[in-house]
């Protein structure tokens, strides 16, 4: 599996300059990416944090005294690689907001209350099927002011690390049907609909669990490590 992955001509990745995504037009490049070629130590090492990860890093809902508010769900998949192979011990990162749509972050400031007993980050590492699991709360909704009236939809932030630093993939899961997607400018920068739909998760009955929590399967396939660009955790 090659570590770049061409992007031109493809509808499944968004443009890096997207006009409706504001803040892109200051973060594209503008001018044309050198590629390095990368020797063995850069695409073998170092690896962070993998053997630090314990369970309680995957549940974010007993990191502090008490119980988060909110609706505690189940988002469990595979990370695979393009040939459908999985891809074990890989360190999946997660962050997201509260229920209630705000980030346990400074620059997030808009009028909805923070949560103490949830700081919306987690980890987890891949077992040798490529299986990961997370326990959390269904994050909420929230202002952008990327334009008039702007919400983000709920999401899940995904970051993946492979075997170092430059094989990092970074995406969003989204949650089926939600009102938001079609005022949304990062979900439709993706001009592709099946591309966008890939970035949804799947209500899974299997894995909700009884008079607990709600199930959601999310894959993620690995194409040579190329990563969906994702805005930054705030956006005020």
């Amino acid at each position: 599996m090659s570590l770049i992955y061409p992007r031109n001509g493809l509808k499944a990745h968004p443009l890096n300059n997207s006009p409706d995504y504001r803040s892109t037009l200051k973060r594209a490049p503008s001018q044309p990416l050198i590629l390095l070629p990368h020797t063995l130590s850069e695409t073998t090492g170092p690896v962070f944090g993998h053997v630090a990860v314990s369970d309680l890093d995957s549940d974010l809902t007993r990191r502090h005294a008490g119980e988060p508010l909110g609706e505690r769900i189940i988002v469990t998949g595979r990370v695979l690689d393009e040939d459908g192979r999985p891809v074990p011990h890989t360190l999946i990162e997660i962050w997201q907001a509260n229920a209630a749509g705000r980030y346990v972050h400074v620059k997030d400031q808009h009028p909805a209350p923070l949560d103490p007993n949830f700081t919306g980050a987690g980890r987890a590492v891949t077992d040798a099927e490529g299986r990961y699991r997370f326990v959390t709360i269904k994050p909420g909704a929230y202002p952008w002011r990327n334009h008039h009236n702007a919400w983000r939809p709920a999401h899940i932030h995904f970051s993946l690390f492979g075997p170092s630093f430059l094989s990092r993939v970074i995406t969003q899961m989204y949650f089926p049907g939600d009102p938001l997607f079609r005022f949304d400018p990062i979900f439709q920068s993706i001009t592709d609909e099946r591309a966008r739909n890939r970035l949804i998760s799947r209500f899974d009955i299997d894995t909700t669990e009884p008079e607990w929590a709600l199930g959601y399967q999310f894959d993620i396939v690995l194409r040579g490590h190329e990563a969906t660009p994702t805005e930054e955790p705030h956006e005020h």
